[in-house]
């Protein structure tokens, strides 16, 4: 296999994974001209017959588990699992439903389909722990964890389910994507197969919780106003309601609020207890440090598939820092990762072929679903034949081509450092320090009037702002900008990225938030718009001249410069060099483009705001919120720049 090789994008139909409540799957033809006929749905219910157990485990606690079995008992089959905390629902043996298979064409290739409450959720008992820590040493029935949850009910459904063939598998999106990483540690030998999909790996290191210790407010604040704990088992409906905010735009919401506390109290009274422990639990203490699932990947017997999105703005550090860890502490098996270009999950909510304004070229889920995730698990489940996966299947943004790698990061890609320059420019060469000259760039950041993280008004976290342009915050006196000259060539930077800043702040704490960013030619010729011309005046329209797409951005709170389990105030004024890791891309910066760095103190609301005191920031009162003054420095022994992994030429 070659070192880097690419493969056509599919476009036909896109199966989504929704099983009505009649038992048929939604066929959803992505792209389909107007007019055509979509294809039949497939009758679910007319094809498996539906049971459920209370599945008891080692300490007695009894998960509810929802089984379909295909009608057909002429031949075995693989058993497919999924666990969730968000509901098997509906329950009764004669209600259909669900999102239990990937696509319609697991349904027709014919898998025994499980799905499991995890304890403590919905309809199995037990008391719910979010992210469970892993127990490595059990010393009796009662030191239980995901893994033993699922040893047990494997071994369960291999007693008690006819016609399967002995072989499982496991997999799930998002949470469940957690559940099915953490489930395998130690695996039952009868799993063969896994699949994390968009995968939680530690709630406070980049996934959902915190990003460089900085919280991530929109988001945590929209999905607690509906995960909530719950008496159980109950059968109440896994359908969340709508949560009204008191605003349209959630930037003047939450300013108006104020700190965090004040935020927490809008949730309810006594407020979600999920939420508190968030803010209350700011750092990476002894509260999170067991969550992490990491370091416990060990003894996996499985084939992996990890799946993540390179736009997921929930979970993209979960499956690259799962995929790693598994290959680190596994040697020997199938391990595998897929990176494509989507947001959470999107491989089953969209056809992949374009977010907001960026294009993406082809229907990119139907390609996952056919090309790879299909064949992995009839490889491993089924056994018939190799499925002929590379080890590394990632999509190149910016080309638009999927990617075949033997190693993740490519071997051919190549550690270069870029450097920030007088004026605005960005190079490859080190400035040198000059005598008498001070090379640096300030800018004045003030928490009461922070950097917002998308152009227009919005509510929560819109999945749009990871490709988002980024024209409107070049154009504030608090954000520095510094881009290359025009490219001669294309460029991809494929793995992992770090910038290392050399700043003084005059506060006692700040944040520093690092944006990479692609700035398409002036001339770009954008595609025509759609529809009819609107009978008055037209809204605005985004255009893609000069358009400045976020490739990846991240923050750094200045009080973890030391560990994120070390909070300690910034001495003001004095020079700091902050290392800012930012999670890996795969991005082709064609010729023509610029390579652009934003460099702000807020962005606001994805993140919390820092008031740039060192003080309890979810108790901050309103004299803390303090304008301060950044320097950044940008010559000689502190050059501050970004360092890549690049492909050049390519």
């Amino acid at each position: 296999m070659p070192m880097r090789s690419s493969s056509p994008v599919a476009s036909a139909a896109l199966f989504a994974c929704l099983l009505l409540g009649s038992g048929a799957v939604l066929a959803q033809a992505a792209g389909a001209s107007s007019g055509s006929a979509a294809p039949a749905p497939y009758d679910f219910k007319a094809n498996y017959t539906k049971y459920e157990y209370r599945i008891p485990v080692r300490d007695g606690v009894r998960l509810a588990t929802t089984v379909y079995v295909p009608k057909d008992s002429s031949k075995k089959y693989p058993i497919l699992m999924t666990r969730t905390p968000y509901s098997c629902a509906p329950y009764g043996s004669d209600r259909y439903s669900g999102r239990l298979a990937p696509s319609e064409d697991f349904l027709k290739a014919g898998y025994i389909l499980v799905c499991q409450d995890v304890r403590g959720r919905n309809m199995s008992e037990g008391r719910f722990v979010e992210m469970t820590p892993h127990v490595p040493n059990k010393k009796s029935k009662n030191d239980v964890d995901e893994s033993s949850d699922m040893h047990d009910s494997v071994q369960w459904l291999l007693d008690h389910v006819a016609g399967h063939n002995g072989r499982v598998g496991i997999w799930g999106n998002s949470y469940p994507g957690f559940y099915s990483a953490a489930s395998i540690i130690d695996s039952h030998p009868a799993i063969k197969a896994a699949s994390p999909q968009a995968p939680i790996a530690d709630y406070y290191k980049g996934d959902d919780g915190y990003h460089g210790g900085a919280f991530m407010l929109a988001h945590n604040y929209g999905f607690f106003t509906s995960f909530k704990p719950q008496p159980n088992p109950t059968s109440e409906p896994s359908r969340w309601g709508d949560f009204r905010y008191s605003s349209g735009d959630a930037y003047n919401y939450f300013l108006k609020l104020g700190n965090l506390s004040n935020i927490a109290k809008t949730l309810g009274t006594p407020g979600n207890p999920y939420f508190n422990d968030l803010i209350e639990h700011d750092s990476y203490d002894e509260h999170w440090k067991p969550k992490s699932i990491t370091p416990h990947l060990k003894g996996i017997r499985a084939a992996v598939l990890t799946v993540g999105g390179w736009f997921d703005a929930e979970d993209l550090p979960g499956p690259l820092a799962i995929y790693r860890s598994i290959e680190t502490r596994n040697p020997g098996i199938s391990n595998q990762i897929v990176m494509g270009p989507w947001r959470h999950g999107g491989w089953f909510r969209t056809a992949g072929k374009s977010m907001g304004s960026v294009s993406f070229g082809g229907n990119n889920s139907e390609y996952f679903m056919k090309q790879v995730m299909l064949p992995f698990f009839e490889q491993h489940l089924r056994a018939q034949g190799e499925a002929k996966i590379a080890e590394a299947t990632m999509f190149e943004t910016g080309s638009n081509v999927w990617r075949h790698y033997p190693a993740w990061p490519p071997a051919e890609a190549k550690p270069r450092q870029l450097y920030f320059q007088a004026g605005g420019k960005l190079d490859w060469k080190r400035p040198e320090a000059s005598a008498g000259a001070e090379a640096v760039d300030r800018y004045v950041s003030d928490p009461n009037k922070p950097v917002p993280f998308t152009s227009y008004a919005a509510q929560g976290m819109p999945a749009e702002y990871m490709v988002g342009d980024q024209r409107f915050a070049a154009t504030r006196p608090d954000v520095l900008v510094y881009q290359t000259e025009v490219l001669e060539r294309d460029l991809t930077v494929a793995g992992p990225i770090k910038a290392r800043l050399y700043v003084s702040t005059t506060g006692s704490d700040s944040d520093f938030i690092v944006k990479l960013i692609d700035v398409y030619p002036h001339d770009m010729e954008d595609e025509s718009p759609s529809g009819p011309p609107p009978s008055d005046v037209p809204p605005p329209r985004q255009t893609l001249n000069s358009y400045q797409q976020l490739v990846r951005g991240e923050p750094l709170r200045a009080r973890f410069r030391k560990g994120l389990d070390k909070p300690e105030a910034v001495v003001p004024g004095e020079v700091m060099a902050l290392d800012i890791e930012l999670p890996d891309v795969n991005h082709n910066f064609r010729r023509g483009h610029r390579l652009m760095v934003q460099v702000q103190s807020s962005w606001f609301p994805l993140l919390d705001r820092n008031p740039q005191r060192f003080v309890r920031i979810k108790d901050a009162a309103p004299e803390d919120f303090q304008p301060a003054t950044q320097t950044l420095f940008r010559a000689g022994e502190r050059a501050s720049q970004l360092e890549m992994r690049v492909i050049e030429g390519s």
